[in-house]
This record gives C-alpha cells, structure tokens and sequence, in this order.
C-alpha cells in the first residue's frame, strides 16, 4: 500500500488567457499517475503585489493526493509550468503560470530548493482565501480576517457543485 500525501498547491496566471493556462495545469496536474486532484477552490481574479506594473492574476488552490515526496512534486510542478510556456524573469513578475506548494502533510521543510510551509501565504489573501474555502477555513478564519489586502482578491469563477472538475467544464 502507498503512503498518500496530503498536499495543498496554489496555482496563478496572469498572462495571455489565464483561465486556459489554469485549467491546463490542473489537467497536467491529475493526469500525472501519482498524484490525485481531490479538491478545488474556486478561481479568484487579484491584484498583482510586489511589481505591481502588471495584469491581475487568476489564482485558485488545489488539494491533491500524491505518492510523490515534496521535492519529486516540485520537479513535477516546474516541468508543467515549463511545458505551459513560463519564463522565469522578474522577481514577482508576470508569468503564464506559477505552481507553488503550500502544505506537505503537517511537514516542515526549509531548505536551499523547498520551504513549506510556503513563506509568505499567511501575508496573501489569494493564497489564503481559496485555502480557506477548502477544508481548512475554520482554522484560518482568524487569519483571513486580519489580512490588508483582502479587497484586491475577488471572486472570478465560483466553484458550484461536488465535482472537482466542475469550473472547467463548459
């Protein structure tokens, strides 16, 4: 029997067709054979922070099932934002598609590649929003609340139904 992971992903886009970005990498995503989508948040349209001289983001989290270690989902992740088109340039800048991890299981990691936690998504509502729509909310309740910038992240798409797949649809 394989250990299942329990693993949160944040995934943004804000160049080009954002939606279509999106919806590629979470179809990447759960066509990879060790990792299951088992949860989605809705799709919120925020502002950019940091280089603010840019487009607004689509931003979303998944909960995914995974037999893969974090650093094997890293590689994972960074050859599906390859294979979308991402260009590293500018710190925060634009880009077709960012696939971060949130949270491995209760792990914490800190080294030179990885850091999960993730950072800073205790500073960001479009990371805690949708995290807080997923089964967390009641843990992060209080944490939302005191967030400052909880206006620039908007509802875009919202998640209506069990299905995980259902934003994608048609």
């Amino acid at each position: 029997m394989s250990l299942k992971n329990n693993v949160f992903i944040a995934v943004g886009s804000n160049i080009g067709d954002r939606f279509e970005y999106i919806s590629k990498a979470v179809k990447q995503i759960d066509s990879h054979g060790k990792i299951n989508v088992v949860n989605t948040s809705s799709i919120y349209e925020t502002e950019p922070i940091g280089y603010t001289d840019q487009d607004r983001f689509l931003n979303m989290v998944l909960q995914v099932e995974t037999e893969l270690g974090p650093y094997e989902l890293l590689e994972e992740l960074l050859m599906i934002e390859d294979l979308l088109g991402r260009k590293r340039g500018k710190v925060w800048g634009p880009r077709t598609l960012d696939l971060d991890i949130l949270l491995y299981n209760q792990e914490n990691i800190k080294s030179e590649k990885l850091t999960i936690p993730h950072p800073r998504m205790q500073e960001r509502a479009f990371v805690m929003i949708p995290l807080g729509e997923l089964e967390l909310g009641s843990k992060l309740a209080s944490a939302i609340a005191s967030l400052p910038d909880k206006e620039g992240v908007r509802i875009w798409k919202q998640k209506n139904g069990e299905d995980v797949f259902a934003l994608f649809e048609n």
